[in-house]
C-alpha cells in the first residue's frame, strides 16, 4: 500500500498540469492572498527568516511568524499572526488578530478579491487589507491596498500599497515574488520586498517555500516596508514557509457533518469519474439536470467530492475502492476538490 501511494505521488509529478486556484502557489510571500480556508478546516501556517552573523560569533538570528486560522461558512475565515520581532520599534513580539471574507471568487473563478480586517495589539491599530488576485493558465497577478490607523506604535495613520506575480510551472512547483511601499515614507523606510520558490508537497495538503525577503514579519504592518532587522545588517534575509491544513471533520462526526454518505453508489449515473494516481482522471464532466455523477477511487489514499456553495451535498472521506455518487437538478456549474488533497479539482457542468 505505501509503494502504491508513492508511485502515485510520482506520476502525478511527472505528469501533472498547472493548478488554478491553489491557494500557496498563487500568492507570492509578503502577499496574504484572497484564499479561505474551507469550513471545518484549521490552518497553521510556519514563515521563518532569519540572518547569519558575521564570523567568529555566525550567530543565527531568526524572526518567525506564526499563522493560526480556521475556516468558517460563507467564504469566511477567523484566526492570528503572532511574530517574535515586532515591526513597532522598541517591542520584541507582535500579535494580529484577522478576519477575511471573501467577496468575489472562488476554487475556478479567474478573479478572487478579499477584505481582510484586523487589529494588532502591539501598536493598537485597526489596520485592514482589501486584494485582488487574477490568474490565468500559468500566471497569477495580485495587488493589495493595506490602512492602518496607527501604524508603528505612532498616532498617525498610514496606507501602502502592494503588488505580485506567481508563474506556475505546473501543479507542484511556482516562482513569485511580491513588492509593498508605504505611499508617504519617512526617510529610512525602504520598499519591502520578496522572491520565493513554492512548492506543493506531492501526496499530502502541505507547501513548502524558501524565500529572500526584506520583510521581517508577516504581519499587515510587518509587510509594508522593510524590516527593522533587515534595515539593521543591510541584508536579505532567507527562510521558509511550510503550511498544515488539519481537517477537523476527519477526527469525528462532532466537528461537523462529514457529507452525503455514499449509500446510493450503485445509483445509475450519467458519468464516471476516477479517483486515480492522485488526480480526478475527467476533470470536467457535462450531463443534463436531473442526471448523476459517480465517483470511484481507485487510489490507496482517501479523498473526498467537495463542492462549494451552492452544490450538492460533499462526499465525506471515500475509502480506497469506496464509490459515491451526487444527483444534479439544476443546471450550472459545480466545482469540487479533494478536502486531504486539496491540488486535486474538478467541475461537473450541467445543462
Amino acid at each position: 500500500m505505501h509503494r502504491s501511494a508513492t508511485v502515485a505521488a510520482l506520476v502525478t509529478l511527472a505528469t501533472g498540469p498547472s493548478l488554478e486556484g491553489q491557494i500557496v502557489l498563487d500568492r507570492p510571500p509578503n502577499l496574504g492572498g484572497t484564499w479561505v480556508a474551507d469550513p471545518g478546516v484549521v490552518r497553521f501556517d510556519f514563515v521563518h527568516r532569519f540572518y547569519v552573523t558575521p564570523a567568529p560569533s555566525r550567530s543565527t538570528v531568526n524572526t518567525p511568524t506564526f499563522l493560526l486560522a480556521v475556516g468558517l461558512p460563507h467564504d469566511l475565515m477567523l484566526g492570528g499572526r503572532f511574530g517574535t520581532r515586532s515591526a513597532t520599534p522598541g517591542r520584541n513580539n507582535e500579535f494580529e488578530a484577522f478576519g477575511r471574507w471573501q467577496v468575489l471568487g472562488g476554487r475556478s473563478a479567474p478573479l478572487s478579491v478579499a477584505l481582510t480586517p484586523a487589529f494588532n495589539f502591539v501598536s493598537e491599530s485597526v489596520d485592514g487589507e482589501v486584494q485582488a488576485d487574477w490568474s490565468r493558465g500559468r500566471v497569477t497577478l495580485s495587488g493589495a491596498v493595506r490602512g492602518m490607523s496607527k501604524a508603528y506604535g505612532t498616532d498617525r495613520s498610514r496606507v501602502a500599497l502592494a503588488a505580485g506575480a506567481v508563474f506556475r510551472f505546473n501543479r507542484y512547483v511556482a516562482i513569485g515574488g511580491d513588492y509593498a511601499s508605504l505611499v508617504d515614507p519617512d526617510p529610512g523606510e525602504d520598499p519591502a520586498w520578496s522572491a520565493g520558490l513554492l512548492f506543493v508537497i506531492p501526496g499530502s495538503p502541505h507547501t513548502f517555500s524558501l524565500h529572500a525577503s526584506t520583510a521581517d514579519l508577516n504581519t499587515i504592518q510587518g509587510s509594508s516596508r522593510r524590516g527593522a532587522l533587515s534595515t539593521a545588517v543591510d541584508k536579505i534575509l532567507y527562510g521558509f514557509e511550510f503550511t498544515i491544513p488539519l481537517h477537523l471533520k476527519r477526527f469525528g462526526a462532532w466537528f461537523g457533518k462529514g457529507g452525503a454518505a455514499a449509500t446510493a453508489a450503485d445509483t445509475p449515473a450519467a458519468a464516471e469519474v476516477r479517483m486515480e494516481a492522485l488526480r480526478y482522471q475527467a476533470d470536467t464532466v457535462t450531463i443534463t439536470a436531473g442526471q448523476s455523477v459517480r465517483w470511484v477511487n481507485a487510489d490507496p489514499l482517501e479523498h473526498t467530492v467537495t463542492f462549494g456553495e451552492g452544490g450538492p451535498a460533499s462526499s465525506g472521506l471515500i475509502p480506497a475502492d469506496g464509490r459515491f455518487v451526487a444527483r444534479f437538478d439544476r443546471p450550472g456549474t459545480y466545482a469540487y476538490s479533494c478536502q486531504p488533497h486539496p491540488f486535486m479539482k474538478g467541475v461537473v457542468i450541467v445543462r
